[in-house]
């Protein structure tokens, strides 16, 4: 009995490790780790919890901002932006105050906070730039260099032209462009007009 136990604790701890060292409750059941055995390894300081529904490995940093996991793996269908994924392209300088997230409009809205900022985007604008990042294990949904400007451009009401100019001067001197994609998330986006001075200037 003692051995079919450290069994299922050991695979557990082995799937907590293929998930990048997080996983939400109902993330684990379902992958095949009983709630015993969850409330077990929790007991046993194996796993700690970082909120109700969410736990982490005690020996294993989940991805570089545990925060960010978190709220990735929390709301369904998010999309890390304006200044959670400059940060991530290096596109600011700036430590994000709160992690970002994009949802397709019409999703039910999520309880605001102090650490987590939500837009919500029509379904070209949401679905428009999306790419994957692996950060520590944990998988990110996170819109392109591009998109990320010109949703700041977007939303520069929000959190501040300087940032948005910062952001596409730093695209500018630091990184292959793609200018083609630029005009055309700005297109979709409706803000070419307000983005042409500025894209003018830069060439």
């Amino acid at each position: 009995m003692k051995i079919d136990k450290m069994t299922a604790e050991t695979k557990a701890i082995a799937l907590f490790r293929k998930a990048g060292g997080m996983m939400r409750t109902a993330q684990a059941i379902k992958a095949g780790v009983h709630p015993v055995i969850l409330y077990k390894l929790r007991d046993q300081g194996l796993i700690e919890s970082l909120e109700r529904g969410f736990y982490k490995l005690t020996d294993q940093s989940a991805g570089s901002d545990p925060q960010l996991a978190q709220v990735s793996l929390k709301y369904k269908n998010s999309v890390l932006c304006l200044t959670s994924a400059l940060f991530i392209h290096e596109l600011t300088t700036q430590i994000p105050r709160q992690v970002c997230i994009a949802l397709p409009k019409g999703t039910h809205s999520p309880s605001e906070s102090s650490s987590v900022h939500f837009i919500f985007l029509a379904d070209k604008q949401y679905k428009s730039g999306i790419e994957e990042k692996n950060i520590g294990g944990i998988k990110f949904k996170v819109y392109d260099p591009e998109k990320t400007i010109v949703d700041c451009f977007k939303f520069r009401n929000k959190i501040g032209s300087d940032l948005a100019v910062e952001a596409l001067k730093e695209w500018k001197k630091k990184r292959p462009k793609n200018l083609k994609k630029l005009l055309e998330y700005a297109r979709i986006c409706r803000v070419e007009k307000i983005m042409a001075p500025y894209i003018e200037a830069l060439s």
